[in-house]
């Protein structure tokens, strides 16, 4: 009885001064051992003999690393999952060391239910790199249960497509749809005066139109041409088709059910998985193994390449600095382009002697013109110092453009949305809604246009022929800034402007654009400008450490993937993303250079 009071009281006790120490460390433990875990050092991922390298198709490809969450990151280095995003250069990294990477025998590119979310002009370049790596001699076979366009684009470049048998491949051509508010803010009493420069402008036809202008069909149906005349002739070319065949399949049916795709040669084979893994085992060397055949996810294979990767050995430095998202006045946010933050990078890359060339990415459909004028000055300031190369994403229009106008040399995707050259003033008044419900205000001033900023009261006549006059002054300093720059007059660029968009195909023909090529070419541009035979690249901005925004604040962390939403919900996130827009309506003059909203393809 003596030693079982004697254990039961040590326990006791141990019990106790474990809450005691628990209670102490609090928080400031759980963020130490956080800390270290994130910082213990791993001998990495091993990549086997015969592995294939397994590319989700429904993976988040960015142009710059995503700043995640705290809670995000503490689960990342907590755990040993992959994350469900990686940047552009990482992906096509990775697939080009895989081409000579011995132990990889081939790509196996795995559709989801999910979908995928990517822009052509980033499909397009990891395209590139997966013809590339077929063009080595290895092979890549792709497989899904429902082909998505999106999917299939890159999937075309695969020796073998395989479909479920109870699956489907669309292909039916493609679509976007404008949402109008102009209806709901009269109901409401919300009133909005425009004032725009650029007949194809049309981003502001949401808030005074019920349907699109004729000059915005033209311009919108014109792009989309372009766009499917590019998606045509690449799969096309692929499968063997001529772009006519492919629109004639597209005209016929739109969706295919698997016999009638192989039929008309989408796909090469109708299979279950598990009969795809069976063929797959046979190249990984697993045929007589119950397991799954010999894999590495894209995600983990990046990591592979990060820790193998060797330095050149060289002090020259190129830095990537990304622009990407709305163009915002201030510091902006990590989904935004701040023009204070962008400019101030830029200022430093210029001072800074390591740094031998800049290249900026540019995917954003513009925003503020004034941010965008901070951004442009820092860059003409920059370029009279070392090389600045644009590369243009899925999106360089308007703000966009304006930022990339005094580059070197500027790249682009020949499915690029880039040109927009336009100015708009959006002006919202509550006038009627806030009467309506009994709200009323009363003004005195000492100047006749002392509240003409107000949103209480719609802009009188006088007003608004002031603000015509400031749009139509910015408009003209866009014409010459772009004519100064790309070697125009000024006269073919009014020609060219009006706020339309055009494809990088068609900028190039028109002079917005010197070359067709992705954020490699780029880069190795700005190396052939500086003259450099060996550097290293440096990505700007830098992605804050796990220590960081762990001290920052201390969140839950989310363990379970998000399912795909309901039609409902999808409609509604849509809905919500289209008002989110408004939201960066931040310039301090209230103008704006932007691509027209709600611009998606499906």
């Amino acid at each position: 009885m003596r030693d079982f009071l004697k254990y039961t009281f040590a326990s006791l006790l141990g019990n106790l001064l474990g809450l005691v120490l628990i209670s102490s460390f609090g928080i400031g433990g759980l963020i130490f051992l956080a800390i270290s875990a994130a910082n213990r050092e791993e001998p990495g991922p091993r990549v086997e003999n015969k592995s294939i390298l397994v590319f989700d198709l429904s993976l988040n490809i960015t142009d710059s690393r995503p700043n995640s969450s705290t809670g995000e990151a503490l689960q990342e280095a907590l755990s040993d999952e992959n994350s469900d995003s990686l940047t552009l250069r990482s992906v096509l990294d990775s697939i080009d060391r895989a081409t000579k990477d011995n132990r990889i025998t081939g790509i196996f590119l795995q559709g989801t239910t999910t979908g995928n979310a990517n822009g052509l002009a980033t499909l397009r370049e990891v395209r590139e790199a997966l013809e590339r790596f077929r063009n080595s001699g290895k092979p890549i076979y792709a497989y899904d249960e429902d082909w998505s366009e999106g999917e299939y684009y890159l999937a075309s470049v695969a020796n073998t497509i395989y479909v479920n048998p109870l699956g489907a491949l669309e292909i039916n051509g493609f679509s976007t749809q404008t949402t109008f508010f102009a209806g709901a803010l009269e109901k409401f009493g919300v009133g909005v005066q425009v004032v725009r420069v650029g007949k194809y402008k049309s981003a502001v036809e949401p808030f005074e139109r019920t349907q699109m202008s004729p000059e915005n069909r033209q311009q919108t149906q014109k792009l989309l041409n372009d766009l499917w005349g590019e998606y045509r002739a690449t799969v096309g070319k692929s499968r063997q088709l001529t772009p006519q065949q492919v629109q004639q399949i597209a005209d016929s049916q739109g969706v295919f059910m698997p016999k009638d795709a192989q039929k008309r040669k989408l796909v090469d084979k109708v299979a279950y998985f598990d009969e795809v893994t069976s063929e797959l085992k046979k190249i990984s060397g697993k045929e007589d193994d119950d397991q799954n055949f010999r894999q590495i996810p894209i995600t983990t294979y990046a990591k592979v390449g990060e820790n193998q990767r060797i330095s050149a050995g060289s002090s020259n430095r190129i830095a990537v600095i990304y622009a990407e998202g709305e163009i915002v006045d201030g510091q902006g946010t990590g989904r935004s382009v701040g023009g204070d933050r962008l400019s101030k990078q830029l200022r430093r890359l210029r001072l800074d002697k390591n740094i031998k060339a800049v290249v900026l990415r540019v995917n954003s459909p513009g925003g503020s013109a004034t941010a965008s004028e901070v951004i442009l000055r820092e860059v003409k300031l920059t370029r009279k110092v070392k090389p600045v190369v644009v590369s243009m994403g899925n999106l360089a229009a308007s703000g966009g453009y304006w930022i990339s106008t005094d580059a070197n040399q500027i790249f682009a995707e020949p499915n690029t949305i880039t040109g927009s050259i336009g100015v708009f003033g959006l002006l919202p008044n509550i006038q009627k809604i806030a009467n309506n419900n009994g709200i009323n205000w009363d003004v005195v001033k000492t100047g006749r246009y002392a509240d003409a900023q107000s949103s209480i009261r719609p802009k009188t006549e006088q007003e608004l022929a002031l603000y015509r006059k400031v749009v139509q002054e910015i408009y003209e300093q866009f014409l010459t800034k772009v004519a100064e720059s790309r070697n125009l007059s000024k006269q073919s660029v009014a020609q060219i402007a009006q706020g339309r968009v055009w494809s990088g195909l068609e900028a190039k023909k028109i002079g917005l654009v010197d070359q067709i090529g992705g954020i490699q070419d780029a880069i190795a541009e700005a190396a052939k400008i500086a003259k450099l035979e060996k550097w290293e690249i440096d990505e700007y901005p830098k992605t804050r450490s796990l220590e960081e925004r762990i001290l920052e604040k201390f969140i839950g962390v989310k363990t379970t993937p998000p399912n795909p939403p309901d039609m409902i919900t999808a409609e509604w996130q849509k809905f919500q993303k289209e008002l989110e827009i408004i939201s960066n309506l931040n310039d301090p003059k209230g103008i704006y250079a932007r691509l027209p909203f709600n611009f998606r393809v499906e």
